[in-house]
């Protein structure tokens, strides 16, 4: 089993000038190259557990795979500092790896790499059905209620991002944790798709600031809704709004903040 924290030592200052020697442990965040049949891809910091579903959520948002069996092979390496993830992608879309690495002219760390143009940049997302019956705020409220209680590492540690899959009724089916609010939902929408698990009538909740990255993710995963307990970005209610997501925002146990779709 990988390491997901690892004990270090402080010194505790008070305002009153008492100093105490404390330990508590450090969530563990390490280089993951990803490497694509024999290609470098990526290299995203992260936290180095449930690599299988990582590297499917990955491969997902990235468009490079249509569905968790095009992923044919996850075989993580430890490495001087850090893990080599080597995957395989299946023969009838292995040609969307190369081509992105071929076309690319800069890295970025905002989640683009390969990406030349606005318009590949913003392409157009899959607009989501919604469900037969609207979340309830009362299933919301009891998700954020029980939310820590399902966030083994973040209690630990108070260092990491956390993302859930919850039912019709707000109860937490599935999460799963990481230094990166990306990769911690790549992680869970890696883990629905091996799964066969689909969102149903339930809904993603995330500790996360909302970015238009995490809307993307959830139009590409077919999620119709999406409550974060921080605040959204204009970009990322307008895709909402283009993929016909709902967005629910501020997400706090007295209140939430429902976005409205931006006008014309």
């Amino acid at each position: 089993m990988i390491d997901r924290a690892r004990p270090s030592a402080f010194l505790r200052r008070s305002p009153d000038g008492d100093i105490q020697p404390v330990a508590r442990p450090l969530a563990i965040e390490t280089p993951i190259a990803i490497e694509i049949d024999g290609i470098g891809y990526a290299v995203m910091m992260a936290t180095p557990d449930s690599l299988e579903d990582f590297a499917t959520g990955f491969c997902l948002s990235e468009r490079l795979i249509d569905r968790a069996a095009d992923l044919i092979a996850v075989d993580p390496h430890a490495a001087e500092g850090g893990v080599l993830l080597r995957l395989a992608l299946a023969p009838a879309v292995r040609d969307r790896a190369r081509d992105r690495v071929r076309h690319r002219v800069s890295e970025s760390s905002c989640g683009l790499c390969g990406i030349e143009t606005l318009e590949q940049a913003l392409r157009p997302l899959p607009v989501v059905a919604p469900p037969a019956d609207p979340v309830h705020d009362a299933a919301i409220f009891a998700a954020l209620a029980a939310l820590r209680d399902h966030q083994p590492l973040g209690r630990e540690t108070g260092a990491v991002h956390a993302a859930a899959w919850c039912d019709a009724d707000g109860a937490i089916a599935l999460v799963r944790e990481d230094v990166g609010r990306h990769n911690a939902f790549d992680k869970l929408i890696g883990a629905m798709a091996r799964g066969g698990i689909g969102w149903g009538g339930g809904f993603a909740l995330t500790t996360a600031r909302l970015s238009y990255e995490l809307v993307e993710k959830a139009a590409l995963s077919d999620c119709h809704t999406l409550v974060a307990i921080s605040a959204p970005t204009s970009l990322a209610i307008e895709r909402a709004a283009q993929a016909g997501i709902r967005v629910i925002a501020l997400a706090r146990p007295d209140a939430v903040l429902e976005a409205t779709p931006p006008k014309p």
